[in-house]
């Protein structure tokens, strides 16, 4: 009898069996990290195409009823055809509870998202309430601003006066301008807005400005010397410590109604829906168009954030057309999703002369669109 001997290096079932508890306990570790990584807070939010409402139709109320988006009284109105559509983004997180590296490597392989750093949409010190509110106003101002924009560009005289809502405490303005003041000038120079006031004090790039103030029905000058901050964009601005509105006096009512909807990037939308409901014919030719930027009473179109999943979601939503503001041009350029047209536009009167071609149905291809270069 001889006893069995056993293979240098051991048995193939034994080597067979240490790979399998190498590969399991491989297995587990990975397992136990994704869960632990679905658990460790991330610095990123993700967005995405949101909901698209057309400024010629309706939507739901906070009470559910179905309203227009747009109400004009005390003019002359016409029908309208086609859409011009206004878009908008949802982001997925907040900083109280973030997306997981999961949802993160999800968004990042997904055209239609984009993940961003969490600071550019959350800035530190602000909640999400305090940010819903801020935007809810921004979208007051918006609208003002667009009524103002499309009835101007009309022919309407719309009286616009600058009014301080709050000053910042410990700020620049602190004790020397209070809520309701109402600014006339600054350095003798008349402003009708407050966007041209806050632009006439990043021209003078930190030196002491002069306004001119009416309060309790009496005028006077006020020296204010601005300070640098950064804004939520990592922008250096000057900065004096106020914030501002522009009342108006419109000669007609123009009701903009929209529940749920927050920041400025709508105003051109709704300048030109308020025009195609206030002359002759369809603005769009009856084409469905859609489109962003935010608009000042001089018909200004200005950037906006979340270009790429607005253009998804106004392919989606079924336009073909999309005015785009020229200074997103760069975020355009090679994300344009199949089935739409983009052109570029810095005006109101810009994007009503791409409007009246696209209307027309002849050729487009001299319109302005978006290049590498911008």
């Amino acid at each position: 009898m001889y006893a069995a001997r056993e293979r240098p290096g051991g048995s193939v079932s034994s080597r067979r069996s240490n790979g399998t508890v190498t590969g399991i306990v491989a297995l587990s570790v990975a397992l136990v990290a994704l869960v632990a990584l679905t658990f460790v807070p991330t610095p990123y939010v993700i967005q995405r195409p949101g909901p698209v409402y057309d400024t010629l139709g309706t939507a739901r109320s906070a009470d559910g009823a179905e309203v227009p988006l747009i109400e004009i009284d005390g003019a002359e109105t016409y029908p309208t055809g086609g859409t011009l559509d206004l878009t908008t983004v949802q982001v997925i997180g907040n900083r109280e509870r973030t997306p997981t590296w999961f949802e993160l490597a999800m968004a990042w392989t997904d055209p239609t998202r984009a993940v961003v750093p969490i600071d550019t949409v959350f800035p530190q010190g602000v909640s999400s309430d305090e940010r819903d509110e801020r935007n809810a106003a921004l979208m007051v101002d918006s609208q003002h601003e667009a009524t103002a924009a499309a009835l101007t560009e009309l022919g309407y005289d719309v009286g616009a006066t600058v009014r301080v809502v709050e000053t910042v405490a410990d700020s620049p303005a602190d004790g020397l301008l209070r809520a309701d003041d109402l600014v006339r000038a600054i350095g003798g120079e008349e402003i009708d807005s407050a966007t041209a006031l806050r632009d006439a004090i990043q021209q003078a790039d930190g030196a002491e400005v002069t306004l001119t103030i009416e309060r309790d029905g009496d005028e006077k000058a006020v020296a204010v010397t601005p300070e640098k901050s950064t804004d939520a964009a990592g922008e250096e601005v000057w900065l004096i410590g106020i914030a501002l509105t522009t009342d108006y006096d419109f000669p007609i009512d123009v009701r903009l109604q929209l529940d749920n909807v927050g920041g400025p990037s709508a105003g051109m939308m709704f300048a030109l829906g308020i025009i195609d409901e206030l002359t002759p014919g369809e603005l769009n030719g009856g084409a469905d168009v859609a489109g962003t930027g935010t608009i000042d009473a001089a018909g200004d179109v200005g950037p906006i954030g979340g270009i790429r999943q607005k253009l998804y979601g106004a392919r989606d939503a079924g336009a073909t057309v999309f005015l785009a503001p020229e200074q997103n041009c760069d975020e355009v350029v090679g994300h344009v999703p199949d089935g739409l047209q983009v052109y570029r536009t810095g005006t109101l009167k810009e994007s009503l002369d791409i409007l009246e071609k696209v209307a027309a149905g002849g050729d487009t291809s001299a319109l302005p669109v978006c290049t590498a270069t911008g």
